[in-house]
């Protein structure tokens, strides 16, 4: 990530909250599953990716550019 500019020291993963999502109006899973909390009237989309935990950067790579593709097509849907 720092590679196009984006700092994740100190950055992890988090689990959805149900204050996550009822904050939200738009909730991206990706894998979650059932786990997820579930809230009617919210849009929900399940991003199903390869996990990158012991790939290789260049296997990294296509992953990160998916979801920036996927990010900025959703943004252009919202505004």
């Amino acid at each position: 990530m720092a590679e196009i500019g984006i700092d994740l020291d100190g950055a992890h993963p988090k689990l959805l909250t149900t204050d996550d999502v009822q904050a939200s109006d738009v909730v991206i899973t990706m894998g979650c599953g059932d786990a997820c909390p579930v809230f009617p009237g919210k849009r929900y989309l399940d991003w199903d990716l390869t996990d990158p935990a012991g790939k290789t950067l260049d296997q990294i790579r296509p992953i990160r550019d998916t979801i920036d593709q996927r990010v900025r097509e959703l943004l252009t849907q919202l505004t």
